[in-house]
């Protein structure tokens, strides 16, 4: 068989899972369009994964079922994979290649792109320095999501990461600038009562005109889901520096985008690394990570809020580990916050946002910002210590100063983390949050905020003995 780019060929030499297998071919490049036409005439696309002299691996992004090796076309296209982008878009639902699947027409008009986008320099980035607030305590008062940050939220099974999502989407806004800003929301493996829930909060709430969604579904083809943030980001990287406005990228879940990675270099034959995880996960993360952020010129920006689930919890599984070292902090899900009845369920010590301090304090929230949220977590840091030490000694046997900071623990749970579903704080609210959760503690044990501002802030309790 003599494979020729713009002409049909007949017959395979393989099919294993996802993957065709075509010999005999010349000029075909990497990441190039295949359509593959079933013996029944369906047109089906695909990509190429793998080339060299004479054959190709090719993945069918709809599956192979109903292929055959004898009687199954394929045709190389000579370009990439490319999907049309407009702000047409806003408004809009697509599955993971960018198809309409809200029963309207495909937006008319737009611009072809290359879905792998092109790499920014770094000389041409602008460091990230302006505030976005979600809404949401524990996030701006003591986590805050920075405008061209990379900012995961670490989940675990059956904890409430698509409705702190929808929340997200509903709630974020800029301050105090009369910009464009809009959501782009990707969503991959999700089982449809799932989707179904995003499409319906999204409408009811009234923010669905300022967002497109692009959902790829459990009952998708697993490759599609390799392709849907692609997608997602490649429309906001027109939004972005085409139209000059400000997008959030929220993607969940990265961590079916990462099995579905292993199961394509399983069906490659690759050789696994961790948890037979290819060698190249790093890489292909940060390939979709890294499309974030400003750039000189350009009115725009990107910023990214990825969700994944830990398998087990476990912070260390190469997923939540690598996404770690490439983007900038993660607020991570505690099981033990959600079991006792606390949403948004956010770990008050793992969590961390690198580039909070330039979001932050006079000309972007509050001069008092970083102390408070420095106050907090020292503060809760001690309450962790002192809640071991109860559970050895009993709580009866604690100092009484301890027994203060226990009850400052339980009030930072119930009254500043935890927040309704449908509760937008403003950062003057959480700020103020802060301050009442300090005034729990006798003024001494602040060792973190200056005089003038305890002089300013803080709030003596009547009948305090410490």
């Amino acid at each position: 068989m003599s494979i020729e780019r713009g002409l049909e060929y007949v017959g395979l030499k393989g099919i294993d899972g996802p993957l065709i297998f075509a010999e005999g071919i010349r000029g075909v490049g990497y990441d190039e369009v295949v359509e593959i036409i079933s013996p029944r005439g369906e047109v089906r696309l695909g990509t190429v994964l793998e080339v060299d002299a004479n054959a190709a691996v090719v993945q069918v992004l709809e599956g192979t079922e109903g292929l055959s090796t004898s009687r199954t076309r394929v045709r190389f296209q000579g370009q990439p994979m490319s999907v049309a982008v407009s702000r047409e878009m806003l408004g809009r639902v697509f599955d993971g290649l960018g198809r309409p699947i809200d029963n309207s027409p495909a937006p008319f008009g737009g611009d072809r792109r290359d879905i792998s986008g092109d790499p920014i320099n770094p000389f041409s980035r602008v460091y990230p320095r302006d505030f976005i607030q979600t809404g949401i305590s524990a996030i701006d008062g003591m986590n805050t999501l920075v405008r061209g940050q990379k900012l995961p939220i670490f989940s675990g099974n059956g904890l409430p990461h698509n409705r702190i999502a929808a929340q997200i989407t509903r709630q974020a806004k800029l301050l105090g600038e009369d910009v464009e800003f809009t959501i782009v929301f990707a969503a991959m493996g999700v089982k449809n009562d799932v989707a179904q829930y995003f499409i319906r909060n999204f409408e009811e709430s009234g923010v669905l005109d300022n967002v497109a969604l692009f959902l790829s579904t459990a009952s998708s083809p697993s490759i599609e889901r390799l392709l849907t943030p692609r997608t997602a980001l490649t429309l906001a990287e027109h939004l972005a520096f085409d139209e000059g406005m400000h997008v959030l990228v929220i993607m969940t879940d990265m961590t079916n985008y990462c099995e579905s990675l292993r199961e394509i270099g399983t069906a490659r034959g690759e050789i696994p690394a961790r948890k037979g995880y290819p060698g190249y996960l790093y890489s292909d993360l940060a390939s979709i990570y890294e499309r974030a952020g400003r750039i000189k010129g350009s009115e725009g920006s990107i910023t990214q809020m990825p969700i994944l689930t830990m398998p087990n919890d476990d912070i260390s599984h190469p997923v939540p580990d690598l996404t770690g070292f490439i983007t900038e902090g993660q607020i991570v899900l505690e099981r033990d916050l959600f079991q006792r009845g606390i949403y948004p369920p956010i770990a008050g010590l793992p969590s961390l946002s690198r580039l909070m301090k330039d979001g932050i304090g006079e000309g972007h929230t509050r001069d008092d910002h970083a102390a408070v949220a420095s106050q907090l977590f020292a503060a809760y840091s001690h309450v962790k210590e002192v809640r071991g030490l109860a559970a050895v000694i009993g709580q009866e046997e604690l100092s009484p100063i301890d027994k203060v900071f226990m009850e400052f623990g339980e009030q930072f749970e119930h009254k500043f983390l935890c927040q309704g579903e449908y509760e937008d704080r403003p950062i003057e609210q959480t700020l103020e949050l802060g301050w009442d959760m300090l005034s729990l503690l006798p003024r001494g044990e602040l060792h973190r905020i200056s005089e003038e501002m305890l002089d300013e802030h803080y709030r003596e309790r009547e009948g305090s003995e410490l």
